[in-house]
């Protein structure tokens, strides 16, 4: 628990900064994407440009994102700049390795421009594999296993003329590269399982199972920055279906279908099935989620600090999608809460398909990673078809069931569910163990809290032994004018309320 709140706030700072990048790829993508019409009434070519600048830069953060959790991830290590020039350095030698041994005969949507990495070889230009946050994972693992070794190097040796801090780049750079080559070997067979998954699913895209399947396994490969394995082939190939037009044309995939439907006025009834549950997700569940964290938050005067940040998040999701950073939230954050998540969305993609509501989408420039559907803008653009007034109120009501449903499974999960699911005692072990930490209970001043940490305030600062707090999980304790803040993650909720319990236990016992 405490290594998984560690890297809880080590990364805030950078999921933070994916979430302000998404909301600023949102509104640059609704002014200029054509399917949203904004862009057609806008005829200020500088608002245009600013658009286009604000979606490329937002594109840019979200695929290279895993290189930005890198970099915060080893620089925690005693502030050191060769950890992190390192990893840099480590992370271009991995994603050289997977271009120059990768398969030519894996798709090309395994492939990416990784900061420009790429070999022209035979007419044709290939790029690094996309690996993702597997790629950081590796990178991260090898940088810091360089850095401890060459810190616990002996200055007496055959290589002694090398300084430590070279040493780090050396090693990091050396192992990186065999990773990359390592990896480049090994993806292949982990296509072959998403291949046999899109096999499956694509059989019988009529299936609520099939769609209940893919929902579940994109949101993890998105959580993973490898969305677009999954996307790609619905979106726009034949495995998520075709379609003949009036031109005596086949088109094929769902997003690709979408288009040159609502281009023509002549919508099908299965037509946007891959789509419809991120208009439930991003307009109603979302929302419900982030005011149930809201509410989590005891302390007044955190909740006027956070009160911006959650109307801003709130609106964020219903105009541009935030579901990226709030689903690498709750990975580092609350776990449980994540696979509730995900499988709710699996019974959305199923519900939705089984009650013949089907809303699709038309991402700007098939940026098929920067995708962001299902949005609030969207929606209404669908209102000036008939054909989707059926499905349009069928949305509305199941996204206004999912909002009451996020809200309290989130509630829920806070206040039972994030420590001792299964009973073993631990609950009750960080509670008592957090009240002798602080100096008993008589010692209690007041107790707030939050998703994430514990804010005690004490009559004697003497008495709070931090080790003691550090031991039952705490992963950072610091002072503040409220009192002292204990990092305690998701079980922050659970140890306020069985404190709350004891102290009004203690009272009883006095009154009596």
């Amino acid at each position: 628990m405490k290594s998984w709140n560690a890297f809880f706030e080590i990364l805030k700072f950078p999921i933070g900064v994916l979430f302000f990048c998404m909301l600023i790829g949102g509104i640059g993508n609704m002014i200029i994407n054509p399917a949203l019409g904004i862009a057609d009434a806008i005829t200020n070519d500088t608002v245009i440009l600013v658009g286009n600048i604000m979606y490329r830069a937002a594109q840019f953060t979200v695929v290279n994102f895993p290189l930005f959790m890198l970099i915060k991830l080893t620089s925690r290590r005693n502030g050191s700049a060769a950890a992190v020039l390192s990893a840099v350095a480590g992370y271009f030698c991995y994603c050289i390795g997977t271009l120059f041994f990768s398969s030519a005969t894996l798709p090309a949507t395994t492939f990416s421009s990784i900061l420009g990495i790429s070999v022209s070889s035979g007419g044709t230009v290939r790029y690094p594999l996309q690996t993702g946050m597997l790629g950081t994972i590796i990178v991260t693992l090898i940088t810091l296993w360089s850095f401890n070794r060459a810190r616990s190097r002996t200055e007496y040796g055959f290589f002694s003329f090398i300084s430590k801090d070279t040493s780090i780049a050396i090693h990091t750079m050396f192992w990186s590269l065999l990773a990359g080559i390592g990896a480049a070997m090994v993806w292949p067979y982990l296509m072959m399982g998403i291949n046999k998954v899109i096999t499956f699913i694509a059989n019988d895209t009529t299936n609520p199972v099939n769609l209940a399947l893919y929902g579940i396994t994109e949101r993890i490969l998105s959580v993973l920055n490898l969305g677009r394995l999954i996307r790609q082939p619905f979106w726009y190939t034949g495995s998520g279906g075709t379609w003949l037009n009036m031109a005596g044309s086949f088109i094929a995939g769902d997003a690709a279908i979408w288009s040159a439907q609502t281009a023509s006025n002549s919508i099908s009834s299965l037509t946007g099935r891959f789509f419809t549950p991120y208009y439930v997700l991003n307009i109603f569940a979302v929302p419900g989620m982030i005011c149930a964290f809201y509410s989590l938050y005891t302390d007044i005067i955190e909740r006027r600090k956070m009160r911006m940040l959650v109307i801003l998040a709130f609106i964020g999701s219903m105009l541009t999608g935030t579901l990226l950073p709030l689903e690498l939230m709750l990975v580092l954050l609350c776990p449980l809460l994540f696979f509730m998540h995900v499988g709710y969305t699996g019974i959305l993609f199923a519900i939705l398909h089984v009650l013949n509501a089907h809303i699709g989408s038309s991402p700007y420039l098939n940026a098929v990673m920067m995708a962001m559907p299902g949005t609030l803008p969207e929606l209404l653009t669908c209102l000036q078809y008939p054909s989707l007034q059926s499905s349009i109120v069928i949305t509305v009501i199941v996204g206004a069931v999912s909002f009451v449903a996020y809200f309290f499974m989130t509630r829920i999960y806070f206040k039972y569910l994030a420590v001792d699911l299964f009973k073993t005692g631990e609950k009750d072990r960080m509670i008592n163990g957090t009240i002798k930490a602080v100096g008993g209970i008589e010692n209690v001043k007041m107790i707030q809290s939050s998703i994430s940490k514990l804010t005690i305030s004490v009559y004697d600062p003497n008495k709070i032994k931090i080790s003691q707090l550090r031991r039952l999980g705490s992963f950072r304790v610091y002072e503040s004018r409220a009192g002292y803040n204990i990092c305690m993650g998701a079980a922050s909720t659970m140890v306020r309320i069985g404190m709350n319990n004891a102290m009004r236990e203690a009272v009883r016992s006095v009154n009596r």
